[in-house]
């Protein structure tokens, strides 16, 4: 069985209860960032063994993941923080799971986006969530211009390093909107 665990996307008291079970008792965990997920298991007194499952590695480990699926392992696939298969490739595996009959559980949690659309005062009965905008200002050019006549809300994420350039290009390419900026939204200091 694949579990889809959401962890805390800061405070790491807001796990289920579910979750930290379901830790406990899987074979072995899929995770985006090994030293990441190592702390939050740390911190719930988890000891699993943990194998990278990214952007860079997914290719190599889908199929080693699959494996051990079919053999009868349980796994659980974890992002950093939040949702696994939003906006990272954990939903290629669930994919494959799927297409390869193995039986797939989301346990519900955390989302970034969700917290921060509840967190936003925008309307919320209709949006849509874009993921991360195009890193080649161009393409992020065509992708913001293709929001301007949008009625809905539309979330995406952005890293930290561009976000200031790509709040000038909002500024310049789109009109008299209302912005939320969000982040952080759960983490202690």
């Amino acid at each position: 069985m694949l579990y889809i665990v959401a962890t805390p996307i800061g405070n790491l008291s807001d796990i289920t209860f579910r979750a930290v079970e379901t830790l406990k008792k899987v074979n072995f965990i899929a995770c985006e960032d090994t030293r990441h997920s190592k702390f939050l298991l740390d911190h719930y007194g988890i000891k699993k063994p943990l194998v990278s499952y990214h952007d860079f590695s997914e290719k190599k480990r889908a199929p080693e993941i699959l494996e051990k699926l079919k053999a009868g392992q349980s796994v659980a696939l974890v992002s950093d923080a939040g949702t696994p298969g939003i906006a990272d490739p954990g939903y290629r595996l669930i994919r494959a799971a799927i297409d390869e009959g193995i039986r797939v559980e989301a346990l519900p949690g955390p989302s970034a986006f969700l917290t921060a659309l509840i967190l936003s005062g925008l309307p919320m009965h209709s949006f849509v969530f874009e993921g991360f905008l195009p890193v080649k200002s161009g393409q992020k050019r065509a992708k913001l211009l293709s929001f301007r006549d949008e009625k809905r809300t539309v979330i995406f994420y952005e890293s930290p390093h561009r976000f200031l350039k790509t709040l000038e290009l909002m500024k310049d390419t789109l009109d008299d909107i209302d912005i939320v900026v969000a982040r952080e939204l759960t983490k202690k200091f």
